[in-house]
């Protein structure tokens, strides 16, 4: 099977777009600047979704749904949230088509207006607030833990499959609390979730700190992020957690009554990842041949190709590896049995190491004699031969050491690509150079923030939570600064 993939090294952009479509995950549709996510590429995202889903549940949040459109009045009652959204807006003005006079087709019914135009929702903190004044009257009501899984909709110019489009998938959470420790803790907490996600299921380490205020959701007091490395040296937000204040509660009038009867508006967050993270999943692992997938997200952990020359052969081997499959899959191991005589067996190795497969057994007529089956592992290549009765238990580890081989690789190259830097000619030698993540002093002003992104494309991702305090000078202005924060080039 010819890959044709180029290398990440000459061509980056270019590897990426070719390996998200050449590994069946992802094409763009008929609808400019919207994709079509395609089944392999499905199975990964269900495998995050249920993972993710199983820890929001683990930590009393429940899930609903709520409209996909937004009304236009609902976006102007909170000021910063509409200036952050307005130019992404994607606005529904009518409601009804009218085949045209001239039988050229259908038009838009110029006497079906709407009386309010209605926003096709780029995020639901406005449709959800309006809904919790009606749900939330008491301190008996509260917190309100809520998720919805949904598609949203931001009107993006420049668009890249799963990274940027103008319509994708995600989750959004919005809760509602009696105290504002409550809220921050909420918060924090759904941080950590995201980091945990992120480290245990994408083996993919983590940043996690606060945004800048440039950098903040709209809207929001506060906004936490995860921010991690790509294998081309830059950043990319893989979830955000909004510490909202009363901003929320106080555009939609959201109060309750306390223990005492005292009425008082509530305090919100809201948090989201979306798929978004399939993007950081493929460039933070994969390699000139193809997907490097975690085992634990793998939509098929183990294939097994026969090698045979007749249906006598295939038989034979069919025997030995119906038990091997049976005992894999009653450990909850996905298994994939190839047994398609349209291709050889080079070319199936060649796919399932294109599509990321995590484990692939290959066995032959002289492996049914000697009563071996060779094994080889996607993330290092390396084969070797077990005998049948013991590949099961070889497996197990096998996908349990692929999961944390690929962290440790992943960890590594962080490290060795986030550079401290004291001095603003550093700080541009390293950008330039390897790129990654540059810990520097920062001024804590907007202006400086936006100066150095200007000259150099580098934003400030977050404040690291476990930042120490430092003094020092900041790299651009000189002056005082109490702590480095985390700058790069980033998606």
């Amino acid at each position: 099977m010819g890959k044709g993939l180029p290398k990440r090294s000459e061509d980056y952009s270019q590897w990426y777009n070719e390996l998200v479509k050449k590994a069946d995950l992802a094409e763009h549709s008929a609808v400019r600047g919207c994709m079509v996510i395609k089944p392999y590429g499905f199975s990964i995202w269900e495998k995050m979704q249920a993972a993710l889903d199983k820890m929001f549940k683990d930590t009393g949040h429940t899930n609903a749904y709520f409209p996909l459109f937004v009304p236009k009045s609902y976006l102007s009652k909170e000021a910063d949230h509409v200036e952050g959204f307005a130019k992404e807006c994607a606005v529904v003005t009518h409601y009804r088509l009218k085949n045209a006079e001239d039988g050229s087709g259908v038009v838009v019914d110029p006497d079906a207006k709407l009386e309010e135009e209605l926003i096709v929702r780029p995020t639901s903190e406005t449709v959800i607030w309006n809904t919790y004044k009606n749900w939330i009257q008491s301190y008996r009501d509260l917190p309100l833990l809520i998720n919805q899984w949904a598609n949203v909709v931001r009107w993006e110019m420049r668009t890249r499959l799963f990274l940027r489009t103008a319509e994708f998938l995600w989750q959004e959470g919005h809760t509602a609390h009696a105290t504002k420790q409550e809220a921050i803790d909420e918060t924090v907490q759904m941080l950590n979730v995201y980091a945990e996600f992120a480290e245990k299921h994408m083996a993919m380490p983590v940043y996690k700190g606060v945004k800048t205020e440039s950098e903040r959701f709209p809207g929001a007091i506060d906004t936490y992020c995860i921010e991690a490395l790509m294998q081309d040296g830059k950043a990319l937000q893989a979830g955000t957690s909004h510490f909202l204040g009363q901003n929320f509660a106080r555009a939609f009038d959201v109060k309750f009554a306390d223990k005492e009867g005292k009425l008082d508006l509530v305090w919100g967050t809201s948090w989201g990842v979306s798929t978004r993270l399939m993007g950081a999943l493929i460039m933070a692992h994969s390699d000139d041949d193809g997907l490097v997938l975690p085992p634990k997200l793998a939509p098929i952990q183990v294939v097994i190709v026969p090698i045979f020359k007749n249906e006598e052969q295939l038989n034979a081997i069919t025997e030995v590896v119906d038990k091997i499959q049976a005992e894999l899959k009653a450990l909850n191991i996905s298994v994939k049995f190839d047994t398609r005589d349209t291709n050889s067996p080079g070319w199936k190795f060649a796919e399932y190491e294109l599509k990321g497969v995590p484990v692939r057994m290959a066995i032959g007529p002289r492996d049914l004699e000697n009563g071996t089956i060779e094994v080889a592992r996607r993330d290092t290549k390396e084969k070797e031969v077990v005998a049948v009765d013991g590949v099961v238990k070889k497996v197990q580890d096998l996908l349990e050491d692929i999961q944390e081989n690929i962290y440790k690789k992943a960890l590594h190259y962080r490290e060795s690509n986030t550079t401290k830097v004291d001095t603003y000619e550093e700080f541009k030698s390293v950008l330039d150079g390897k790129g990654g993540f540059v810990l520097a002093h920062w001024d804590g002003t907007p202006e400086t923030e936006e100066k150095i992104k200007e000259e150099t494309k580098a934003t400030i991702r977050c404040i690291p939570v476990d930042a120490p305090e430092e003094s020092g000078k900041c790299v651009y202005s000189g002056k005082p600064s109490g702590r480095r924060v985390l700058f790069a080039r980033a998606y």
